[in-house]
């Protein structure tokens, strides 16, 4: 089983975005290390973001999310600060409901 794990990134602050990439990075980990067969879109795609020099906005990237949705089995929510306000997490919460897709929300 594959899980999604969304978390927040966009802000305006870039060392708010790097705070949160290097936080979902530690929980990515720890579910890893666990055993957890774990996606994490920030974890896994900031770091070509950055060296690809890519658009930071939900619309670059709700296609890219959209495939990995549908081939995951549960949608988890990581609620670090920032999660309820998160355009990013409301559109993910959306497509996981339109796939029938578990939701959990995790805590950091």
């Amino acid at each position: 089983m594959i899980v999604y794990l969304a978390s927040p990134y966009s802000h305006p602050d870039p060392e708010v975005r790097r705070e949160r990439f290097e936080r979902v990075c530690s929980i990515a980990a720890r579910y890893m290390a666990e055993g957890v067969h774990i996606f994490s879109p920030i974890a896994h795609t900031h770091p070509v973001a950055l060296a690809g020099n890519l658009p930071k906005h939900w619309e670059f990237w709700e296609e890219y999310d959209r495939k990995f949705l549908a081939i995951c089995a549960e949608l988890w929510i990581c609620t670090m600060d920032g999660w309820e306000e998160s355009r990013g997490i409301a559109a993910e919460l959306k497509i996981a409901a339109e796939l029938g897709l578990p939701i959990r929300y995790v805590t950091p």
